[in-house]
């Protein structure tokens, strides 16, 4: 059997990994200010970890282009931001509020370059089903 969309599996792997990436990006912005979970703490910057293409190379028989996959998410080490509010309802004595150590900016970063490898790898399936189309029609005439 001709495989005439060579290569879409690993496209589409590719494209579930940075839809993770973005709906974990997502959650991290959704919680930049919440400074208790339900583990009593504050937040905790999660990030993704892919599995590394290479390795994936190294072990794989040679039939397929190595896909990109989730290895793992994992969460930040950093450690929370103290934030004075005296007024708030989870301030310490001195006033101070352990908040999550999330930069809006770094995540949004992560977000446009999450977005565009997804729209990249989108546009290589659709550039894939042309190819396939075409070939079709060629094989019609």
């Amino acid at each position: 059997m001709i495989q005439l969309l060579t290569g879409i599996q690993s496209t589409a792997a590719a494209l579930d990994a940075e839809r993770t990436r973005l709906n974990v990006i997502a959650e991290n912005i959704a919680n930049a200010n919440t400074a208790k979970g339900a583990d009593g703490k504050p937040y905790q910057r999660q990030v993704v970890v892919f599995e590394s293409a290479l390795n994936q190379a190294l072990s794989s028989d040679g039939t397929q282009p190595p896909a990109m996959q989730v290895a793992r998410i994992e969460k930040d080490a950093r450690p929370p931001l103290e934030v004075y509010s005296p007024g708030h309802p989870n301030a310490d004595r001195n006033g101070m509020v352990a908040m999550p150590n999330i930069n809006i900016h770094e995540e949004m970063a992560d977000m446009i370059s999450a977005s565009r490898s997804f729209e990249a790898n989108l546009a290589a399936v659709k550039n894939a089903r042309s190819l396939a189309q075409q070939t079709l029609a060629i094989g019609r005439h």
